[in-house]
């Protein structure tokens, strides 16, 4: 079932939003050639700690994932598309970081994405970084009164071919709200016109993911949960919740 939020809701969720992003940038700001992926972890929980928000990652289990997922950031290097699990891996020179993050604060959540370079960036890499972003702007440009989630789905496919970049077929965005991920969902292919019609008060988690080598399959770790290119490639992520009003997409995870 969609939820519509009122608009008292979206302001709350802009605050759990706002928290996302100050646990984002600190854990870009903690990356560095030779930090392990841990500690990126551990800057985002002092930041939700200081904050009084929870983690809809910690402890989270689809019915895919074998384990509760045991960390509140997903962090993906190079060829890791999303999910990944922050270990004891240190960064390298020129490694492709892709942060997923999501916060609860009085009973509503956000969730958010960014990714970057370490260091030495290949042109490729930044090629590939741009064109991520340049999708989820692309998705939440087409997310207005009136349209439909086919419409978001369509803009973001559409810069990805044009990118000749693959997207994981069965992987999107979501709905947001009370829960990380509620209805409906966004899907990163789609056709103009279809799916759910956009209105007033609907939140979205709009999160293309784009893989270099042009395949829309991918792997799974046997971890259960780091998805990767099939045939090791660089991915990159962004994402952003965001609300459908009256007045345009407003973005919610922004500082």
């Amino acid at each position: 079932m969609v939820e519509i939020k009122t608009d008292t809701a979206l302001e709350a969720m802009r605050e759990a939003g706002r928290v996302v992003a100050h646990a984002l940038a600190a854990a870009r700001e903690a990356s560095a050639v030779g930090v392990r992926l841990r500690e990126l972890d551990e800057a985002a929980r002092t930041v939700l700690s200081e904050a009084g928000a929870s983690s809809p990652f910690l402890g989270y289990q689809p019915s895919f994932a074998p384990v509760p997922f045991p960390a509140v950031l997903c962090v993906s290097v190079n060829d890791a598309v999303s999910h990944g699990i922050p270990g004891d891996y240190r960064l390298r020179d020129g490694d492709l970081v892709s942060v997923d993050c999501g916060a609860e604060l009085d009973g509503w959540t956000g969730d958010a994405a960014i990714s970057f370079i370490v260091g030495t960036p290949r042109p490729a890499d930044l090629e590939l970084i741009a064109a991520t972003q340049q999708a989820l702007d692309a998705g939440i440009a087409a997310a207005t009164v009136g349209h439909r989630i086919g419409d978001i789905s369509h803009a973001i496919s559409t810069v990805a071919r044009k990118a000749a970049c693959g997207m994981p077929s069965d992987f999107g965005g979501h709905g947001i709200g009370r829960q990380m991920h509620e209805d409906p969902h966004v899907p990163n292919h789609g056709r103009p016109g279809r799916g759910f019609p956009l209105r007033h008060g609907l939140a979205l988690a709009i999160e293309p993911m784009l893989m270099a080598g042009g395949h829309n399959d991918y792997l799974t770790d046997p971890d259960g949960w780091t998805l990767r290119t099939i045939d090791g490639s660089q991915a990159a992520h962004f994402e952003h919740t965001i609300a459908i009003t009256e007045s345009g997409p407003r973005i919610l995870t922004l500082p």
